[in-house]
């Protein structure tokens, strides 16, 4: 009975580790709407938000399932894939199915439910990423600006969640941050498929028309243009304090950014950014004190 449990208990692990809880960070730009429009106080709206962020971590976990299960062979030739549950064959690939199903089965309906705009949201981004996995992700720079155009579909989700508005400068800014993000997330790759090479790894096909030196120059202009955007927002907005104190939060936006680059060029960290950003204390401390400096300034403007 006991060998039994601790196998349970290793199957429920396996599929815990399947379903991406790290990658569920993703989702907090589904609260954007509700910081920046001065309702992070109000009990109702952010419990429907925190709610939307519940299913579309639920929708995201069934994707990652969906494309493991498709993968699950070419995961098995990777250097670092092959590690994963289900090429590993630590989790069953019924039981993975079946998860998947399940949350499918309530992330949708009850994303209808909750604001039927916000459902439509939920159902373009499962379809997105289907086609993003099983051909747009083969396309350079498509595959890029699909990826950037998730982080930006959480954003509006969360608006619609509590029937607002998010200023044009704010989707301005979030669309910069995601391309960076997506450019950080390739190159981590490829440079985890240069030092994997020597083991004979599978990797995306898409990779080999990328380059460290390209993606370093993309990742170069979204960065510089994303300073200039949210510096501009800051004292542009409408619905920001008319005193400017906005503009006090740019140094974040340096450090992290700089900080970020500084990580992948000298320490040879290859990581993405939001995947960085649960291990380099520096980037979490940074990220902490914009956080309290954006809230402190919209909502005691005095």
């Amino acid at each position: 009975m006991r060998s039994y449990r601790v196998i349970i208990a290793l199957m429920l692990l396996a599929l815990f580790q399947t379903m991406r809880p790290k990658q569920w960070t993703k989702n907090f730009f589904v609260y954007a709407a509700l910081v920046f429009d001065h309702k992070l106080f109000d009990p109702i709206a952010f419990a429907h938000t925190s709610l939307g962020f519940g299913l579309l971590c639920m929708a995201a976990s069934a994707i990652y399932l969906i494309n493991d299960l498709v993968d699950i062979e070419k995961d098995r030739q990777h250097p670092k894939k092959r590690l994963r549950p289900l090429p590993a064959g630590r989790l069953n690939v019924r039981v993975a199915q079946a998860t998947a199903a399940l949350l499918l089965l309530v992330a949708v309906p009850a994303a209808l439910a909750l604001e039927w705009r916000f459902g439509v949201s939920v159902l373009v981004y499962l379809i997105a990423n289907l086609l993003y996995s099983f051909h747009l992700k083969h396309i350079v720079l498509i595959d890029v600006l699909l990826l950037a155009s998730f982080y930006l579909l959480r954003a509006a989700a969360g608006a619609f969640i509590i029937n607002v508005n998010i200023s044009p400068w704010l989707y301005i800014c979030m669309s910069l941050l995601a391309l960076f993000l997506g450019f950080g997330k390739r190159r981590g790759e490829l440079l985890l498929m240069q030092n994997g090479a020597a083991a004979g790894g599978a990797s995306r096909r898409v990779l080999e028309h990328y380059t460290l030196g390209f993606l370093d120059e993309l990742i170069n202009i979204v960065s510089t243009a994303t300073i200039v955007a949210y510096s501009l927002y800051t004292f542009s907005a409408d619905s920001l304090p008319g005193n400017h104190a906005m503009m006090l939060t740019i140094p974040f936006v340096l450090y992290g950014l700089f900080r970020y680059l500084y990580l992948i060029h000298i320490k040879g960290e290859g990581g993405a950014p939001d995947e960085l950003i649960l291990t380099d204390r520096p980037l979490q401390i940074t990220f902490g004190l914009w956080a309290v400096s954006a809230v402190a300034i919209l909502y005691f403007p005095k």
